[in-house]
């Protein structure tokens, strides 16, 4: 296999992301658990504090290469409230470093229009680390690319239990009846609400498991299992990983012949839209 760190010519990256474009649909909403930092750093007898920050390098790739794509909502899985069990002075490295990537690289978003957000028990970080979070969120707020969402202090099951509290709350004071409550109200309760559910998770290193990331939003994700460590995972396994979700068939519960007539009508009202605007 080739290393992900092969660099790819300009003239050949654009023949790739222009053949993804014309081969299928490009997800939406990519969810990335990145996970391997420190066994890449291990490989090569080094601190883990190497293989994270070689990890933001991964992190600045995806990020540009999903705006070039047309992917319209990015969310990193940056730090879980499990990661808070790690050595402190692991957090204290890993705060350090997100608080710099934040400061280095809100400039470059702001310019590629990526508009940045965050999802996260946020208060548990350090002052100074939200102070360049939400700088970097008040500097991009107008933008209409990307949206790159940071997922930090943050667990799927942190977001349901807020979300049931929230909804509790609202049901006793009187604001939504019980009977009212469905699968969209529910949502709307969620940290990311108002946005659509991944189309496609990447996992990276070869772990089978989703390790309470966005449990109520991954309901019918695609699920692309990588053996590369995250700080390997730069645009050719992207690439790759989306070329594999292009072959998948999305049934959502449906058969086959079912999601086949749905595109075949698609197919019809396309074309004859196109022949009566004359197009």
């Amino acid at each position: 296999m080739i290393s992900g760190r092969t660099k790819i010519s300009p003239s050949e990256d654009n023949k790739i992301q222009d053949k993804l474009k014309q081969s299928g649909i490009i997800p939406v909403h990519i969810a990335v658990i990145m996970d391997g930092n420190g066994r890449w750093a291990k490989k090569r007898n080094l601190p883990r504090i190497a293989g994270h920050k070689e990890g933001v390098e991964s992190v600045r790739d995806i990020v540009e290469v999903c705006g070039q794509l047309g992917v319209k909502y990015l969310t990193l899985y940056a730090f879980s409230t499990e990661n808070w069990k790690r050595p402190k002075e692991e957090i204290s490295m890993l705060m350090r470093l997100l608080m710099r990537a934040l400061r280095d690289e809100t400039d470059k978003l702001h310019r590629n229009n990526v508009r940045v957000h965050t999802i996260g028990d946020i208060e548990t970080l350090p002052q100074e680390v939200q102070d360049e979070l939400f700088d970097a969120i008040e500097k991009t707020k107008d933008n209409t690319g990307l949206h790159l969402y940071l997922a930090l202090s943050y667990s799927g099951r942190w977001d349901l239990t807020e979300a049931i509290k929230r909804l509790a709350d609202d049901v006793h004071r009187g604001k939504i009846k019980t009977e009212y409550i469905s699968e969209e109200v529910i949502s709307q309760y969620l940290s990311t609400k108002n946005v659509p559910d991944p189309d496609l998770l990447i996992r990276t290193s070869g772990e089978f498991r989703i390790s309470n990331f966005l449990l109520w939003q991954l309901a019918y994700s695609e699920i692309y299992i990588s053996p590369v460590y995250w700080p390997e995972f730069r645009r050719k396994y992207l690439y790759e990983a989306i070329s594999d979700y292009q072959k998948r068939e999305r049934r959502f519960g449906m058969v086959s012949e079912q999601i086949q007539q749905t595109k075949q009508k698609t197919s019809y009202t396309k074309r004859f839209i196109r022949h009566v605007s004359g197009l």
